[in-house]
């Protein structure tokens, strides 16, 4: 049986890429032939393409602005405000030159990365994205030190922020992951949410069983290493075996050489004995150490062993003997369990000294570089979020600071202040937490079993305001509204729902869509402002897109925030809800409950634009408040728009907004004016389970947000408009 034909530029992309050898003749897009063209609403009569295509790729330099043209004149690229451009004609047909400098000059060009595990089957892959091409320096992920997320972050190998998100610990990769704008993530962190990563597998014992020590020769230890590794003196080296491990060749030849040490602690490492990092319940490394009574020495005396092996490991594979490429490839084979001991010694090398110790846990005295930045941090992350209990608690934070008392607090405080924080999601609940066991108010006693082991969730503080992560399907619709720092977004409206402080878990659905490995690798073709390669770009190919940003929504406006109880029987911590936001819009209640736990992607800042849209780019536009009449927007086995229901909150049919079955079609929802607007959006995408696409048009055009989630294969984009000074 014949392959069913695809439509749209996906579709034509598809055949000429994955059909070329299967036909006669160059390869075709869709719009030579096979598929007609797809027409946008209100659109006259379908162009039919006059591009010729090339006998090969030709290469695609582009010309900068300030260089020079064959005959002589210098070239500025000035902001297009009409297509065609001042004395081209409509019916002529650019150069590959000349269309780089008109359509593509500026805009962001998405590639997608798909890379094999160490040790892993063809099954297990990681997928990633970069992009290039916008000429500046702002990309899609928060600024690190704004949004208080440093300590979230580990770059493997090497020191400074890492150059591609593959290069992090954690993945996906907290350094490309939270968008800039509030309740978003990147491309690349949408992208890698479809990664295969493969399930953790317990280590083998290898039997290499450590010395017998006591707390004293550990600290005696760690404090020599503070001023690093002696790698030239192989025999002060061997001192690890003459204190601290066996020898297995002992008798026939010392293990001198640094390659055979770094086995032998990987080995001894690899015991089921020591503290497994990489499980969530124990990346708060602080609570093994909290405790310094006689009851906790064995764990105390375990943690510290640990860490005093894994700064051993650490110091040899970072040696300055050992060449940046041989430290890559040794990473590259280390298992996930030993990396993440890694990583603990890196923070303790980094923030921590040891000051005074003994043979017993309350004789140790250390001493933390980072308590006043840390405690700079806190005051300002309070400040931010509106804590009802300010004046307070920043009474407390300055008395505790004077007495040196803030890593006693709780072992989430000691975390927080001392910078033994391992990478990934703690970091968000050791910052609130610290805040909550500061504030002196009764209150926050109930709020002690916020963890970060129920991600979905959020909190009501004295009947004042609601904050919730980031990662909670709740902060990420109401984030327009909101501050998100720390990996939190709040202050936000508090609801009755809950009592006057307590936690509330969220319920909601997985997202219905997911990128395969070929949206991924294919996502440079498939979002390509010129479209598919050809000698010749007609002009009339191509569309500017100017939406008007002064016709905005003024009828839109948030009523209340509720949380509907779910039954539990034998409930342990706390409590789960259903959420859901109603709204006024035009004197009618519309609510949407927030079903499914959809990402938002905040869209690539552009630069010289706005650009041109390829017509194959089809889309269909519509203001904020005409949301509620669109039924399955690009979901499988729907017809976009389409009224097969009663919409929401509504008793009256919809009305159709579009009759088209374009899978890839993208719905362009523009949510100018107050940020209710966007808040309707995205709790509209979350009713329906549709990831989007969010761009600020004073940054990114229309057509580049087109573009990217065609790159991302999402089919819906919303618009805004950031004013200045946060005016709306």
């Amino acid at each position: 049986m014949a392959e069913p034909k695809k439509k749209g530029f996906w579709g034509g992309l598809f055949r000429s890429r994955s059909n070329a050898k299967m036909e006669k003749g160059p390869p075709r897009r869709a719009s030579e032939g096979d598929a007609l063209p797809h027409r946008r609403r209100n659109e006259g009569p379908e162009i039919a393409s006059t591009r010729r295509r090339p006998r090969r790729p030709p290469p695609r330099d582009a010309k900068g602005k300030g260089k020079e043209q064959p005959n002589g004149h210098v070239y500025e690229q000035t902001p297009l405000s009409e297509w065609p451009p001042s004395g081209i004609s409509s019916e002529e047909e650019l150069t590959l030159g000349r269309a780089m400098e008109l359509i593509s000059r500026g805009v962001p060009a998405h590639k997608g990365h798909k890379r094999p595990i160490a040790h892993a089957s063809d099954r297990y892959y990681g997928l990633y994205a970069t992009t290039a091409g916008n000429h500046g320096d702002e990309n899609d992920a928060a600024n690190q030190h704004d949004a208080m997320t440093q300590l979230m972050t580990l770059r493997v190998q090497g020191s400074g922020p890492p150059t591609f998100p593959w290069e992090t610990l954690e993945q996906p990769s907290l350094a490309f992951g939270n968008g800039s704008r509030p309740g978003t993530i990147t491309l690349n962190s949408w992208v890698s949410r479809s990664s295969a990563f493969p399930p953790l597998i317990a280590l083998r014992d290898p039997g290499m069983v450590p010395r017998e020590v006591d707390l004293s020769q550990i600290f005696d230890r760690l404090k020599d290493l503070e001023a690093g590794l002696d790698d030239d003196n192989e025999d002060l080296l061997y001192r690890l075996y003459k204190r601290f491990l066996r020898d297995p060749d002992k008798v026939f030849s010392l293990h001198k050489r640094m390659e055979q040490q770094i086995t032998d602690l990987v080995m001894c490492l690899s015991s089921p004995d020591w503290i497994d990092l990489t499980n969530p319940k124990n990346q708060v490394v602080t609570k093994f150490i909290y405790d310094t009574g006689p009851t906790n020495h064995d764990q105390y005396h375990k943690f510290f062993y640990q860490l005093l092996l894994s700064l051993e490991l650490e110091l040899r594979i970072n040696s300055r003997l050992h060449q940046a490429v041989a430290k890559e490839r040794l990473m590259g084979q280390i298992p996930p369990k030993i990396q993440w001991n890694l990583a603990l010694a890196r923070r303790w090398r980094d923030y921590v000294r040891v000051e005074e110790y003994g043979k017993t846990a309350d004789e140790v005295r250390l001493r933390y570089k980072l308590r006043k930045r840390q405690t700079k941090m806190l005051k300002r992350f309070a400040q931010m979020m509106k804590w009802p209990n300010l004046a307070e608690t920043l009474e407390e934070l300055k008395r505790r600071e004077a007495d040196a008392t803030l890593v006693s607090v709780s072992s989430h405080a000691m975390a927080f202040f001392s910078g033994l924080v391992l990478p990934g999601p703690t970091f968000p609940f050791l910052m609130m937490n610290s805040l909550i066991d500061i504030d002196p108010d009764k209150a926050t006693d109930d709020l002690a079993l916020l963890t970060h082991l129920h991600p979905q969730c959020g909190f009501q503080y004295r009947n004042s305001y609601t904050y919730w992560t980031s990662t909670c399907i709740v902060g990420k619709v109401i984030g327009p509204t909101c501050l998100e720092v720390a990996g939190w977004v709040g202050p936000a409206r508090p609801t009755a729902d809950l009592e006057r402080s307590q936690i509330a878990r969220i319920r909601s659905r997985k997202p219905r869509q997911r990128l395969e490995p070929e949206d991924v690798t294919s996502m440079n073709e498939r979002s390509d402002p010129l479209g598919p390669a050809a000698e010749v770009f007609p002009v009339k190919e191509y569309e500017l897109l100017t939406p008007n940003a002064e016709d905005m929504i003024h009828s839109v406006r948030i009523e209340l925030l509720k949380l509907h109880p779910l039954v539990e029987k034998h409930a342990v911590g706390p409590k789960w809800f259903d959420a859901s936001i109603q709204f006024a819009i035009d004197g009618e209640s519309w609510p949407f409950r927030l079903a499914y736990d959809v990402s938002f992607i905040n869209a690539w800042p552009c630069s010289d634009g706005p650009h041109p849209l390829f017509f194959d780019y089809v889309y269909t536009a519509v203001k904020a408040d005409e949301v509620m009449d669109i039924i399955n927007w690009g979901l499988p086995g729907s017809k976009e728009g389409s009224a097969q229901s009663t919409p929401i909150g509504s008793s009256k049919p919809a009305s159709p907004i579009a009759q088209s079955d374009d899978a890839e079609r993208v719905l362009v929802i523009e949510a100018f004016g107050v940020s209710d607007n966007e808040v309707l959006v995205r709790a509209w995408c979350s009713y329906w389970g549709l990831n989007a696409v969010v761009a600020d048009i004073g940054k990114t055009c229309m057509a580049c947000a087109i573009r990217e989630a065609y790159a991302a294969a999402l089919t819906v984009v919303i618009l805004v408009e950031d004013q200045p000074g946060g005016a709306e």
